[in-house]
């Protein structure tokens, strides 16, 4: 399941957006903020209709692209808006001119649900996103909520760059929300102590010679930044504020005080859902549904087991229809958990138990990525059978831990997310570069191969591997994961009877067994591979070498080694309860769970499976037995016979509707083919019979005709000679 941005309110900004006029650069339907006491206009907005323009207009454009239900965003407002207002108020070293007009610097805001095409040509993949235009080229890109010492350090060096030797070499930056600047704080203060003297009143001028000193030595370093194409400020920015990794932790909230669930309305899930840190989990339904009515007393029931912990909430669609058309809701009941403008769909079983378990994992993961060492990551594999482990160090930036915070929310469920700069980790799994992401399954580590940070930070590409590997070694097959399971592999299905627990260990055992000797062999079969195309390819770069052949040569070197196995089947094992599924095991399988234990090798996407070894016995759960037939089945063509799950008429349709799925275009240029043949042999019968009877008419003319002209000839003759 893809992580998935929640865009609630891209029809109301489109609504609700007015853009500004070429002409003025004031939105008179904004308020003006002040800044040191002076008047300071709105932000530029950018639109469609004015963003080529505004690009223009000036050499340097600062453009903050968000979403403003983003609770990143949020965070990000107040420090964009107070640098914006304080180089706005500001003026150059001995100049007496406005910040502007100067240095032809101005800042502009971009709103990326309205205007979504807009921050698609800028690439923006996450809000909020920050570039410094010049001459209306991305100049520097800043990603995610940056630290106001790192956005005026890209300031600063624009300005510089087009005005020497006019800019402070030190600057005191304000606080974001503040609406005074530190020195023009100390300069208040100083007048205010010469007023004091004046006025001959010592115990204020000592209270403010006091507070002068200890303001003088309250300052803080600027932070780093870390970003793609920034530069590092070559100069020292004094910042009188927390840096973000000491930001002051929020306010605990009290979820579900009544333990009830709270109907939604559009403007209800704006405020309480949307617009909040809060997790929430939702339903979606209609009043006439059959199926919302009977789930109805398990969602009031799990409401009450997550009072005090969790938010439970319910959206009425017939009466909301907007909210639900918004976000996608394609049958009732839906059921949704969202936390911070993300949301994720449920796809369980729908009882009271699978509600609970999935709410508790969910409170589990949406409160962030824990930290662990080697002590409790150890504890942790007792409890968990899969676990992702991030690797990271110092040099590790913010936009690496702003994406890995995108992730928890897809993973509910699934399997538990954690990070570690623990020393003794790095040891274990021999981590010699950072970022790095893992999987471990049983103790069995599984790694992330791509390390670019660009790889590191795609969200879909890092939750397109995750899918690939968040199953344990040998889950128990259910209808939330089936699909997981079967679709697209061939599945080594055990199936066991739960109830015996010692012959239910024994099995489990040695499938793990044979999965774990499996994926060492597909392994190793990898590498062989891999080897052997990188010895092809220099033999052809020895081959070019000795001929002296430099294009010859190229070629070779820019031959790519190509590892794609999508046209290999991965194998998978997994176990069903007999006892619970035996109906359908009977009927799909012709397997009778009281016989035993059974396993399956089921191939899903062919409609074909094999129970029965190269000797003709059942296969069993038994490592020899179940790796024995898996080497004869997997390979093309198999070289033991499958069974089908299907009719031999239904196979038939079943192999057309697959050769059109993987052979689209072949197949219909064989339809094609087909219907011009069967075209042109029907107009060429019809041209036959059209001709045949026009023969026939032509034929009886002739000899109606040709009598007559014969005795006519043979009368007139006689006629003659009488």
């Amino acid at each position: 399941m893809r992580l998935r941005n929640l865009f609630l309110f891209g029809a109301a900004a489109l609504a609700t957006a007015s853009p500004p006029s070429a002409d003025t650069e004031e939105d008179i339907t904004r308020e003006n903020t002040y800044f040191n006491g002076k008047k300071v206009p709105p932000i530029l907005e950018l639109t469609p209709a004015n963003y080529k323009e505004e690009l223009k207009k000036s050499k340097f454009l600062m453009v903050k692209h968000f979403s403003p239900w983003c609770g990143h965003c949020q965070e990000f407002l107040p420090t964009f808006q107070t640098l914006y207002e304080y180089y706005y108020t500001s003026k150059p070293v001995g100049k007496d001119a406005d910040f502007t007009g100067f240095y032809d610097f101005r800042f502009a805001e971009l709103n990326c649900v309205a205007y979504a095409d807009l921050c698609t040509e800028n690439k923006v993949a996450a809000w909020p996103t920050t570039i410094l235009f010049e001459d209306g080229e991305p100049l520097v890109t800043f990603r995610g909520v940056k630290h106001i010492s790192v956005l005026s350090g890209a300031v600063e060096d624009a300005l510089e760059k087009v005005k020497p030797n006019t800019r402070p070499k030190t600057l005191e930056l304000p606080e974001p929300g503040d609406k005074t600047s530190p020195d023009a704080k100390a300069e208040t203060e100083k007048t205010e102590k010469a007023d004091a003297r004046e006025k001959g009143s010592e115990k204020e001028l000592v209270k403010d010679t006091e507070k002068e000193k200890e303001t003088e030595t309250s300052t803080a370093a600027s932070a780093d930044a870390s970003t793609e194409g920034e530069a590092t400020p070559k100069k020292t920015y004094t910042v009188n504020y927390n840096t973000p990794s000491q930001k002051v932790a929020p306010k605990p909230s009290n979820p579900n005080p009544k333990g009830l669930s709270v109907p939604l309305t559009w403007e209800l899930f704006q405020s309480m859902v949307t617009l909040t840190q809060e997790p929430w989990f939702v339903k979606f339904y209609a009043p006439w549904c059959h199926h919302c009515q009977a789930m109805a007393p398990n969602w009031e029931q799990l409401a009450k087991e997550m009072k005090g912990r969790l938010n439970i909430g319910e959206v009425n669609c017939d009466r909301d229809t907007r909210l639900c058309k918004e976000l996608r809701v394609r049958g009732y009941p839906s059921i949704m958990f969202f936390k911070g403008g993300e949301k994720v769909e449920y796809e369980g079983l729908r009882g009271l138990g699978d509600f609970v378990q999935y709410a508790e994992k969910a409170i589990d993961l949406s409160s962030g990525v824990p930290d662990v060492d080697f002590d409790s990551f150890k504890a942790l594999e007792e409890k968990e059978e899969v676990i992702f482990l991030y690797f990271y160090d110092h040099a590790t930036t913010s936009e690496d831990f702003l994406s890995l915070e995108r992730y928890p929310l897809s993973l509910i469920g699934k399997a538990k997310l954690v990070k570690t700069r623990d020393p003794k980790l790095y040891d274990r799994y021999k981590i010699t570069t950072w970022p790095r992401l893992i999987v471990s399954r049983e103790g069995r580590p599984t790694y992330y191969t791509p390390l670019a940070p660009r790889e590191m930070r795609d969200t879909r590409m890092v939750l397109n591997w995750m899918k690939s590997v968040w199953l344990p070694l040998v889950p128990e097959l259910t209808p939330s994961n089936a699909r997981d399971i079967m679709d697209g592999k061939i599945v080594v299905l055990g199936v066991l009877n739960r109830e015996n627990e010692d012959s239910f260990r024994g099995a489990i055992r040695e499938m793990k067994s044979a999965a774990n000797e499996w994926m060492d062999k597909q392994i190793q079969l990898f590498q062989i591979h891999r080897q052997d195309l990188r010895d092809a390819k220099q033999l052809r770069i020895e081959e070019a070498e000795d001929r002296g052949d430099q294009r010859a040569l190229r070629n070779a070197k820019n031959i790519r080694i190509n590892m794609d196995r999508s046209d290999m089947k991965e194998a998978t094992f997994a176990w069903v309860d007999g006892n619970f599924w035996q109906r359908w095991i009977r009927t799909t399988y012709g397997i009778d769970a009281k016989d035993g234990d059974r396993v399956i090798i089921n191939d899903e996407d062919k409609r074909r499976y094999w129970d029965q070894t190269s000797t003709g016995n059942p296969i069993v759960p038994s490592r020899t037995s179940i790796l024995e037939t898996l080497n004869k089945v997997t390979v093309n063509p198999p070289k033991l016979k499958p069974k089908l799950t299907i009719g031999v008429i239904e196979k038939m349709f079943f192999d057309i509707k697959m050769t059109f799925k993987e052979h689209p275009y072949l197949s219909m240029g064989c339809i094609l083919g087909i219907a011009f043949g069967l075209f042109q042999w029907l107009m060429g019968r019809t041209t036959r019979r059209a001709r045949g009877h026009f023969k026939l008419e032509e034929g009886v003319g002739m000899k109606e005709s040709k009598p007559s002209t014969l005795f006519g000839g043979s009368s007139n003759t006689a006629t003659k000679a009488d």
